[in-house]
Order: structure tokens, then C-alpha cells, then sequence
């Protein structure tokens, strides 16, 4: 297992928004434009899209161990996900970009993540006809696991308390954006493209074994690969949320950007935690604003499982 460098001496401090391109974002996250947007994708690159705190790390690990479990499992003790999976647009001082890291992968697939809008995914994307997995999560839930997430991420905007932070979720002034947005605009594009693969977190939470089996063979069924059901019930086993927050290749113990004393960046992994944080006040309101916003949307999501 790889030793990560001491940076404690150069730790990050939070950024400030700004608009760019009609998006709330900071540097850390557009520092690299003109690169991130020439990025040369290859035709058979896995692009891995999602709102902030959807199900990317879960998504990322399942999709590296259908690929390269059995091939290469020397990499899930060797290499962290964020280095199997770069994160296209990101880059801070502590490590290298994700554009870097995406450029130097030796696999083949390349899995690639990215919280950009659908609107600002590089064109070569799109160019190459690359398979896109989108990952929605019900925007309660959504919300509170990326209010701890800007709780402890060094580089983010400070979240404030909770009450501001509701509020500002629901006008889409938090990083990245809107919600709203966010879903609807690659739920939009899937209409008309049929390589975009959209996943609800929801879905990946089911209880039962047979539920998570069903789900691995529809994106195994999309990916145009073949897995036993054997391969499908150990892979299951092995993203099991609690393995995933133990396992320090995949929950980011090794980023020196994160607090962990503040929070966990694999926190709960549940369906239903904003009733713990929601007032009864909260909750009416912000089921106002969903109406609103989701009224010409054929989304539905799920608040319970």
C-alpha cells in the first residue's frame, strides 16, 4: 500500500464561487478549463457523471472491479480509486490533475468521473460516442451528505450552518450548482442519446442480495459485458457501503483535503437520513420548491427504500 505525502504544511483553504459559464465553481475546479475542455477522449473511455455525493465512489468501484477485478486485483490494494478513476476536472495543489492522471491511465477502458454539468462535458465525449453512466440521488438526501462533504473538504466553500446551507441548495448557489439543473439536464440528454446509462442511488441501496444482483446486470447488460452470477454476487459483496468506509483504497483516507474528524466522506450510505436533519418547517418547504422546479419533469425519485 502506498504511503501518501505529508502536505499537512500546505493544506488547502476554502475558495470562494464565482459564476463560470452560468455555473456556480472555484479555481480548483476550473483552473485547468482550456485543458479539461481539449481533453482527447478514446472511443471505448467510460465517462462516470454525477451531482456531488450521488453515488460517484460507488459507481467508480463497481465499475473497476467488473473491468479489472479478476484481471488486475493487485490494483485494489495498490492504488487508490481516485487514481484508477481521476476526477477530469480537478486540480489542487497536493496532487496531480485529474486530466493528468486521466491522460496517463494504462487501461483499457479509461474510467473517468466528473460533476460537471451536461453542458460543460468536454466535446470529445461526445465526439467519440463514449458510454456515460449518470448516477441521480432523491435531492434530500442528496443535499444533507453534501453539506458534511463541504463540512470537511478543505477546498470547498464554507458550507455555513445548516439552515443557510438549505436555503442555498435550493436556489442551486452551492458548487456545481443547481440540483434541479444538474439531474434534469442529463436526464434530458439521455432522450436522445442512447449511450448515457441513468442510475438512481436508490436502486443501489436495495437491501436484498437479489435487488443489487438485478441492478449490476443492467449495467452489465448496458457495458456489453458478460459476468457470471457468481462474479455479480461477489462484486456485491465487496461495495457493500461498510466495505467500501473501511477499505482505505476507496473512502479517500489518503487525501490530505479531507477532515475526517469533521466527517466521514463515505458517511452513512442510507435512504432517508434528511428526516434527521429536516425540520418539519424545512421539509414543507422544500417540498414547494421541488413542485415547482419538477413540475415539467418526468423524474421520480425515491425517499425511502
Amino acid at each position: 500500500m502506498r504511503v501518501m505525502p505529508d502536505v499537512s504544511n500546505d493544506l488547502p483553504s476554502r475558495e470562494v464561487l464565482f459564476d463560470f459559464h452560468g455555473v456556480p465553481m472555484i479555481h480548483s475546479f476550473s483552473a485547468n478549463w482550456e485543458k479539461i475542455q481539449n481533453f482527447q477522449a478514446r472511443p471505448d473511455d467510460i465517462l462516470i457523471a454525477t451531482y456531488p455525493k450521488a453515488g460517484t465512489t460507488w459507481v467508480s468501484y463497481i465499475l473497476d472491479l467488473l473491468y479489472f477485478g479478476k484481471t488486475s486485483p493487485e490494483r485494489q490494494t495498490s492504488i487508490p480509486l481516485y487514481e484508477r478513476v481521476p476526477f477530469l476536472e480537478i486540480t489542487i495543489s497536493s496532487t496531480d490533475s485529474g486530466v493528468d492522471l486521466a491522460e496517463r491511465l494504462t487501461t483499457s477502458p479509461r474510467l473517468i468521473k466528473t460533476h460537471l454539468p451536461v453542458q460543460l462535458v468536454p466535446k470529445s465525449f461526445w465526439e467519440q460516442n463514449c458510454k456515460m453512466i449518470y448516477v441521480a440521488r432523491n435531492a434530500k438526501d442528496n443535499m444533507v451528505s453534501y453539506f458534511h462533504m463541504d463540512r470537511m473538504t478543505l477546498f470547498h466553500p464554507d458550507p455555513g450552518d445548516w439552515s443557510s446551507y438549505f436555503k442555498r441548495f435550493l436556489e442551486g448557489n452551492i458548487l456545481f450548482g443547481s440540483w434541479y439543473d444538474h439531474v434534469n439536464s442529463w436526464w434530458k440528454k439521455k432522450q436522445t442519446h442512447d449511450k448515457i446509462h441513468y442510475m438512481f442511488y436508490e436502486d443501489m441501496i436495495e437491501v436484498k442480495l437479489i435487488y443489487h444482483i438485478l441492478f449490476l446486470e443492467k449495467l452489465c447488460c448496458f457495458l456489453g459485458l458478460s459476468s457470471s452470477l457468481e462474479e455479480r454476487k461477489q462484486i456485491t459483496g465487496g461495495v457493500q457501503f461498510d466495505n467500501m468506509k473501511k477499505n482505505n483504497m476507496v473512502n479517500y483516507s489518503t487525501l490530505q483535503v479531507m477532515d475526517f474528524k469533521v466527517s466521514q466522506f463515505m458517511r452513512k450510505g442510507k435512504v432517508g437520513d434528511w428526516k434527521n436533519h429536516f425540520t418539519v418547517a424545512q421539509n414543507e418547504e422544500f417540498d414547494e420548491n421541488y413542485k415547482q422546479k419538477m413540475k415539467n419533469s418526468t423524474l421520480q425519485f425515491r425517499y425511502e427504500v
